[in-house]
């Protein structure tokens, strides 16, 4: 066996793409191959646990904005900086483009992951304007600091982003992002959490990283 990838490979994939995973395995082209294979399957292991994150965050920050400002479209009272008017707006005419009748329902699924931890941020006075009066109570189960909180999200949020645009994850600890998740989800719905568990493959993913890459199985997708 020649350590050469498939001829499809780079067709198919792209050189700049398999480049990563190449240098990563030392210039070693099967056992890029197979990094290749392990990154896609241990991806579609986060995405259940980051799914459930994303949603109850964006819901339970939606929540607290809609309750202190009594209104669904709290972005129009809420002192939101000159970036996140600009988000807002994006997500506005998004939704136009696609919808006859934008509801803030609509604009609260358009914005993105990043928006919602943003409003967590210490910038433009944010630490006063929304974590002390309101947001703090959308993390009933979170005692610390605003900035540990910030910090835990935003890396979270190179995650999810990195799941979801088809980027390598495996130099990641992923084992403290997957620690991370749940520790972060529990902070907003111990509920929500335990039951995300039930269907979480993550772990037995991980636990078969060193049987993947040596070739002895194949990913399950």
């Amino acid at each position: 066996m020649t350590n050469r990838l498939p001829e499809w490979m780079p067709r198919d994939l792209s050189l700049p793409r398999l480049r990563r995973y190449i240098r990563a395995a030392h210039g070693n082209a099967r056992a890029a191959e197979r990094l290749y294979w392990w990154n896609i399957e241990v991806s579609a292991a986060l995405f259940g646990s980051l799914h459930c994150l994303e949603l109850a965050l964006r819901n339970a920050l939606h929540g607290a904005l809609a309750r202190h400002h009594d209104r669904e479209d709290w972005w129009a009272a809420a002192p939101l900086n000159e970036r996140g008017r600009k988000l807002v707006d994006d997500a506005r005419r998004s939704c136009g483009r696609r919808l006859q009748c934008t509801t803030p329902d609509d604009v609260v699924a358009e914005l993105s992951f990043g928006f919602w931890v943003s409003l967590l941020s210490h910038g433009s006075g944010y630490d006063r304007l929304f974590w002390v009066p309101v947001l703090h109570s959308a993390f009933p189960h979170y005692r610390g600091r605003r900035d540990r909180l910030y910090r835990d999200l935003t890396s979270l949020v190179l995650l999810r982003n990195r799941v979801m645009h088809h980027e390598p994850v495996h130099h990641r600890h992923l084992a403290a992002d997957h620690d991370t998740i749940y520790r972060v989800l529990g902070y907003l719905s111990p509920e929500l959490a335990k039951e995300a568990q039930t269907m979480d493959r993550f772990p037995a993913v991980l636990a078969g990283r060193a049987d993947a890459l040596r070739g002895t199985r194949q990913p399950r997708f």
